[in-house]
């Protein structure tokens, strides 16, 4: 009997192979782009910063009003030319101990001021004041002083006659504007008692307006002695 051998059948003419020859490879899918939600979190990231700065700026200026200065605004006309009315300025009494020609925010003992006066310190404890009307000089110890700031001479007497010996803790104010201040010169102010001057003014941050309603606000700066 004869054995027969077995052989794999080939294809018929015209049978696809298992494998075309024109098979193309796979794609591959395409990466996905991260950098958006980094872009996202480093913007939330920079709010949050300018938030902070800007909280952190609110809390020091409160914290420096409460604490360190406050702001006041001017009445009348009696510091010009170094302050108008209606100037906003910031005072400070931080440590403060009057010195002559410091510009002073203090309370009057009279009855006929109830909101705080603003005035120049003239002298201190101890020290002799005297003025002549004529030539409108101001001397301190014996001493013309300069005043640069005044807006007129002093012609104005009022109740003041001279010399002056300035009383123990206190002081003696005048205003810039001489001949329209109501100050130590006159009975209804006196020499001021230091425990009443509220702080020392230091810096002129709101200009008050004009007649017209203009604002000078190349004014703002430091109020100089």
């Amino acid at each position: 009997m004869n054995e027969s051998s077995f052989q794999e059948p080939q294809p018929e003419d015209g049978e696809n192979t298992a494998k075309p020859d024109n098979c193309e490879p796979e794609k591959p899918m395409p990466e996905e782009d991260d950098t958006q939600p980094q872009k996202s979190s480093a913007a939330k990231m920079e709010i949050f910063d300018w938030l902070q700065c800007v909280v952190l700026a609110i809390v020091i200026v409160i914290f420096f009003f409460v604490f360190f200065a406050r702001t006041i605004g001017v009445d009348g006309i009696s510091m010009l030319n170094t302050l108008h009315d209606k100037d906003m300025v910031i005072m400070s009494n931080l440590f403060y101990t009057p010195k002559n020609g410091d510009v002073i925010v203090f309370q009057s003992e009279s009855e006929a001021f109830e909101a705080p006066l603003v005035k120049r310190v003239i002298a201190l404890e101890d020290q002799v004041v005297d003025i002549d009307f004529t030539t409108g000089d101001v001397f301190v110890d014996g001493v013309i002083i300069n005043e640069p700031y005044i807006y007129d001479t002093t012609f104005s007497r009022y109740q003041f006659s001279g010399p002056v010996t300035v009383e123990k803790g206190h002081v003696f104010v005048m205003g810039d504007n001489r001949n329209n201040s109501t100050d130590s010169r006159a009975s209804a102010v006196r020499q001021v008692d230091t425990r009443l001057i509220l702080g020392r003014v230091l810096f002129l941050v709101v200009p008050g307006g004009d007649e017209d309603g203009s604002r000078d606000w190349s004014r703002i700066g430091p109020v100089s002695k």
